[in-house]
């Protein structure tokens, strides 16, 4: 299985952690073998600072306010996207408020690159079609998918 990935920093407050890419990609891969998907995949992720993603949240979902990570899936529930050039699943968009997961990971008291690495794997799971907003039991499910990833990773919160 091959991840592209298209990332762009657009704030200039943080400095990434040092393996963003191999990040995202390793969280990918890693969640699409969860759901068993072996096809090639494509995923955007954009770097922003609070008053980006706040004014996009705004925008999308109507609330004012920042927050960590939005997500934006292509394709409809039943489907994805592909890219007619080389037929990768289109995953969707990723944007990651880097200010946001500095100060969740200073909350949370585990490191900025864990706290960049649950953002990618939780927004993931929402680009794979769960949503843990209007279901307890989708949220027991996507949580518990997304700690396996990140275990299996060596992603912990001592890490």
């Amino acid at each position: 299985m091959k991840i592209e990935i298209f990332l762009s920093d657009e704030q200039e407050k943080l400095t990434p952690p040092e393996d963003m890419e191999q990040l995202i990609e390793m969280c990918t891969r890693a969640a699409l073998e969860e759901e068993q998907i072996d096809e090639d995949a494509q995923v955007s992720v954009t770097l922003v600072d609070n008053e980006a993603i706040r004014e996009i949240n705004n925008e999308h979902r109507g609330i004012d306010k920042a927050t960590d990570v939005l997500s934006f899936p292509l394709g409809d529930e039943d489907s994805f996207d592909t890219d007619p050039e080389t037929g990768a699943i289109l995953l969707g968009d990723i944007m990651i408020s880097l200010e946001r997961a500095k100060e969740q990971a200073e909350e949370y008291g585990h490191s900025y690159r864990r706290e960049v690495a649950f953002l990618i794997t939780h927004s993931l799971f929402h680009l794979l079609g769960y949503d843990h907003v209007d279901s307890e039991e989708d949220e027991k499910l996507m949580f518990g998918k997304q700690d396996k990833v990140l275990e299996k990773l060596g992603i912990t919160r001592e890490a």
